[in-house]
């Protein structure tokens, strides 16, 4: 069991126990971040006080638990990319990254050392086999979904995986941990930070991180999509599809980011009618309920994490690897680096990045 001492994946441990299941947690470490002013504290789902809580829960219910560093392998693979992506002008999404190949491979092979037969999460979402394949569905608490950043799951990882809390909301799993006498965890914040960057500011992590980056981006154009100047900026890394604040430029309306060329530094901006588009393709894909498609699609596609969904075809090319998307209305701020993951009803099919000309 993934525990990160949080509410759900401890009400997943509580439930899995009622089940008869012989659970061992797992938590895994995988950055220290120590805030401004306060070096050497950690913070988000990495600090001691979060291993602690899980701990005491296992202690609490008589099952083992464990601390799997695998900060080495989240620095190489998860921040390293996150870094590289705004260097090429994509906004990553390293949440799907980690699920896909750091959590669920660390996990499963912790897992196979210690003979577990599943792994589990608090995640919300649901799991079945149907057809010989593993389904991904939708959890049941629309507001609390998580099926988005899941997309990228084998069906060896899927195989294997248990969702306790696909069927419940988060109010019933509060309700839970409160009955079993743990209202602090009840009554923990949940975090929307990325774990590593858990003061949400993203532009001041790139600059610890890459050295002289400031200095060497700064003075590149904003132009509109005539090439037009309009100013100047602080460094194409710095800005995302589709932001209106922190421009600093003045033409009378509103401007958003539109494109970014990292070749010259230059960022295009336009009205926020020139940020909506009809079609795009992604690439990296991975297909969940359907082994393949060979034929046009009907589905459902999300663009972000609290996309509520557009209707759209997609068509599939094998083997270039990469579908691309026609949106029945367009939409605004489609973003390179993003995921677009698609669903037939609750299913879903499959997912992959978006690429870095959705025009």
């Amino acid at each position: 069991m993934a525990m990160s001492g949080g509410l759900d994946s401890s009400v997943a441990a509580m439930m899995l126990i009622q089940e008869g299941y012989e659970v061992v947690g797992i938590t895994m470490k995988t950055w220290e971040y120590p805030p401004a002013g306060n070096p050497g504290k950690e913070t988000g789902c990495c600090s001691l006080d979060s291993i602690n809580d899980a701990r005491h829960l296992a202690v609490s219910f008589g099952f083992p638990h464990y601390v799997l560093d695998i900060r080495e392998e989240f620095n190489h693979y998860i921040v390293s990319d996150f870094i590289d992506e705004y260097l090429k002008g994509r906004t990553p999404n390293p949440c799907v990254l980690c699920n896909t190949h750091i959590k669920w491979a660390a996990l499963l092979k912790r897992a196979d050392q210690l003979s577990c037969q599943y792994i589990a999460t608090g995640h919300y979402a649901r799991i079945r086999k149907e057809n010989g394949r593993m389904i991904l569905s939708k959890g049941i608490d629309e507001k609390k979904d998580q099926s988005y950043v899941l997309w990228g799951l084998s069906q060896k990882f899927l195989e294997r995986t248990l969702f306790p809390l696909g069927e419940y909301t988060k109010p019933e799993i509060r309700k839970i941990a409160e009955k079993a006498g743990f209202r602090d965890i009840a009554d923990k914040r949940e975090s929307y930070e990325i774990c590593f960057i858990p003061d949400n500011d993203y532009r001041s992590f790139l600059k610890k991180q890459v050295p002289g980056l400031e200095d060497n981006m700064k003075d590149g154009d904003f132009v509109d999509k005539e090439g037009n100047f309009l100013g100047k900026h602080k460094g194409f890394p710095f800005y995302t599809i589709g932001q209106r604040k922190g421009l600093n430029v003045a033409v009378g309306e509103p401007l958003y980011v539109n494109k970014i060329i990292p070749e010259t530094n230059t960022v295009v901006l336009g009205r926020k009618e020139e940020t909506f588009r009809k079609h795009f393709s992604v690439s990296g894909v991975n297909l969940i309920k359907y082994e393949n498609l060979t034929e046009q699609q009907n589905v459902h596609a999300k663009v972000r994490y609290k996309d509520p969904g557009h209707e759209a075809t997609i068509r599939y090319d094998q083997k270039k690897d990469r579908m691309t998307v026609d949106l029945c209305e367009a939409i605004s701020a489609i973003t390179p680096g993003q995921s677009a993951v698609f669903y037939d009803g609750e299913d879903v099919i499959g997912g992959g990045f978006i690429d870095n000309d959705p025009s």
